[in-house]
Protein backbone atom coordinates (compact mmCIF):
# COMPACT_ATOMS: atom_id res chain seq x y z
CA UNK A 1 0.00 0.00 0.00
CA UNK A 2 1.54 3.74 -1.07
CA UNK A 3 1.15 6.16 1.88
CA UNK A 4 1.51 9.77 2.12
CA UNK A 5 1.88 10.21 6.16
CA UNK A 6 1.76 13.25 7.71
CA UNK A 7 1.31 14.75 10.88
CA UNK A 8 -1.00 17.65 12.10
CA UNK A 9 -3.11 19.08 14.57
CA UNK A 10 -6.01 16.75 15.94
CA UNK A 11 -9.70 19.00 15.39
CA UNK A 12 -13.02 18.16 17.36
CA UNK A 13 -14.26 16.15 13.82
CA UNK A 14 -11.13 13.87 14.43
CA UNK A 15 -12.40 12.35 17.86
CA UNK A 16 -15.31 10.10 16.69
CA UNK A 17 -12.78 8.17 14.21
CA UNK A 18 -10.05 8.49 17.21
CA UNK A 19 -12.67 6.99 20.20
CA UNK A 20 -13.57 3.78 17.61
CA UNK A 21 -9.20 3.58 17.33
CA UNK A 22 -9.39 3.54 20.90
CA UNK A 23 -12.24 1.00 21.29
CA UNK A 24 -10.13 -1.32 18.59
CA UNK A 25 -6.78 -0.98 20.20
CA UNK A 26 -8.12 -0.42 24.37
CA UNK A 27 -10.16 -2.67 24.59
CA UNK A 28 -12.62 -2.12 28.32
CA UNK A 29 -10.25 0.70 28.93
CA UNK A 30 -10.29 2.60 26.13
CA UNK A 31 -10.76 6.48 26.35
CA UNK A 32 -14.52 7.59 25.30
CA UNK A 33 -15.31 10.20 23.04
CA UNK A 34 -16.77 12.94 25.70
CA UNK A 35 -13.35 12.01 27.36
CA UNK A 36 -10.68 12.96 24.15
CA UNK A 37 -12.84 15.70 24.36
CA UNK A 38 -12.52 17.30 27.56
CA UNK A 39 -8.80 16.88 26.93
CA UNK A 40 -9.20 19.46 23.93
CA UNK A 41 -11.18 21.34 25.95
CA UNK A 42 -8.49 21.60 28.56
CA UNK A 43 -6.37 23.05 25.76
CA UNK A 44 -3.93 19.38 25.71
CA UNK A 45 -2.02 19.13 23.02
CA UNK A 46 -3.60 16.13 20.19
CA UNK A 47 -1.32 15.42 16.84
CA UNK A 48 -2.11 12.74 14.17
CA UNK A 49 -0.30 10.79 11.69
CA UNK A 50 -2.99 11.39 8.69
CA UNK A 51 -2.36 9.08 6.08
CA UNK A 52 -3.46 11.44 3.05
CA UNK A 53 -3.43 8.34 -0.16
CA UNK A 54 -6.83 7.10 2.34
CA UNK A 55 -8.39 10.35 2.41
CA UNK A 56 -6.76 11.82 5.46
CA UNK A 57 -7.43 8.46 7.48
CA UNK A 58 -5.88 8.58 10.91
CA UNK A 59 -3.16 6.35 11.45
CA UNK A 60 -2.36 7.06 14.88
CA UNK A 61 -2.45 9.84 17.57
CA UNK A 62 -0.83 10.90 20.43
CA UNK A 63 -2.13 13.51 23.67
CA UNK A 64 0.14 15.84 25.46
CA UNK A 65 0.60 18.02 28.47
CA UNK A 66 2.91 20.42 29.07
CA UNK A 67 4.11 22.63 31.83
CA UNK A 68 6.66 24.92 32.28
CA UNK A 69 9.09 22.32 33.27
CA UNK A 70 7.35 18.83 32.27
CA UNK A 71 5.58 17.13 29.76
CA UNK A 72 2.95 14.14 29.73
CA UNK A 73 2.38 12.29 27.56
CA UNK A 74 -1.50 11.18 28.06
CA UNK A 75 -1.98 8.89 25.41
CA UNK A 76 -0.50 7.12 22.39
CA UNK A 77 -2.43 4.81 20.03
CA UNK A 78 -1.07 3.11 16.31
CA UNK A 79 -4.37 1.47 14.05
CA UNK A 80 -3.63 -1.98 13.55
CA UNK A 81 -2.82 -1.34 9.77
CA UNK A 82 -0.13 1.41 10.33
CA UNK A 83 1.51 -0.68 12.79
CA UNK A 84 5.67 -1.15 12.16
CA UNK A 85 5.30 1.82 9.84
CA UNK A 86 7.06 4.29 11.55
CA UNK A 87 3.70 6.24 12.87
CA UNK A 88 4.43 6.04 16.58
CA UNK A 89 8.12 7.20 15.80
CA UNK A 90 6.36 10.11 13.88
CA UNK A 91 4.62 11.02 17.05
CA UNK A 92 7.03 10.38 19.49
CA UNK A 93 9.18 12.66 17.43
CA UNK A 94 7.28 15.29 17.26
CA UNK A 95 5.86 15.68 20.78
CA UNK A 96 9.42 15.34 21.87
CA UNK A 97 10.55 18.35 19.49
CA UNK A 98 7.51 20.61 20.80
CA UNK A 99 8.44 19.69 24.36
CA UNK A 100 11.92 20.84 24.46
CA UNK A 101 11.18 23.75 22.44
CA UNK A 102 8.47 24.53 24.98
CA UNK A 103 11.19 24.75 27.18
CA UNK A 104 10.16 21.22 29.29
CA UNK A 105 13.07 19.43 31.09
CA UNK A 106 11.33 16.04 31.42
CA UNK A 107 9.15 13.67 29.74
CA UNK A 108 6.50 11.39 31.79
CA UNK A 109 3.68 8.40 31.06
CA UNK A 110 2.72 5.50 32.16
CA UNK A 111 2.23 2.27 30.11
CA UNK A 112 0.66 -1.00 31.03
CA UNK A 113 3.15 -3.23 32.70
CA UNK A 114 2.23 -5.96 30.08
CA UNK A 115 2.92 -3.67 27.04
CA UNK A 116 6.21 -4.71 26.00
CA UNK A 117 6.19 -3.39 22.65
CA UNK A 118 5.38 0.10 23.59
CA UNK A 119 8.27 -0.37 26.74
CA UNK A 120 10.82 -1.01 24.29
CA UNK A 121 9.63 2.19 21.50
CA UNK A 122 10.01 3.95 24.96
CA UNK A 123 13.32 2.76 26.10
CA UNK A 124 14.67 3.44 22.87
CA UNK A 125 14.05 7.02 23.42
CA UNK A 126 15.48 7.11 26.85
CA UNK A 127 12.60 6.75 29.04
CA UNK A 128 13.49 4.42 32.07
CA UNK A 129 11.11 3.45 34.93
CA UNK A 130 10.70 6.09 37.94
CA UNK A 131 7.50 3.76 39.10
CA UNK A 132 4.81 1.96 39.53
CA UNK A 133 0.73 2.31 39.40
CA UNK A 134 -1.05 -0.35 41.16
CA UNK A 135 -4.44 -1.32 39.20
CA UNK A 136 -4.00 1.26 37.34
CA UNK A 137 -5.61 -0.03 34.72
CA UNK A 138 -9.24 -0.43 36.71
CA UNK A 139 -11.33 -2.56 34.21
CA UNK A 140 -8.24 -5.05 33.85
CA UNK A 141 -6.17 -4.27 36.75
CA UNK A 142 -3.51 -3.99 35.00
CA UNK A 143 -0.49 -1.90 37.08
CA UNK A 144 1.47 0.93 35.24
CA UNK A 145 4.85 1.58 34.89
CA UNK A 146 5.73 5.25 35.15
CA UNK A 147 8.14 6.07 32.76
CA UNK A 148 10.54 9.82 32.60
CA UNK A 149 12.62 10.65 29.85
CA UNK A 150 15.41 13.73 30.84
CA UNK A 151 15.85 16.15 27.74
Amino acid sequence: MNTELLIGRVRWWHLTAMARMETAIFGPEAWSEGLLWSELAAGHDYRAVFDRSAGDRIAGYAGTAFSDTEAWINNIAVDGGYRRRGVATMLMDDLLARARAGGAKSVFLEVAVDNVPAQRLYDGYGFYGIGVRKNYYQHTGTDAAVMRMDL
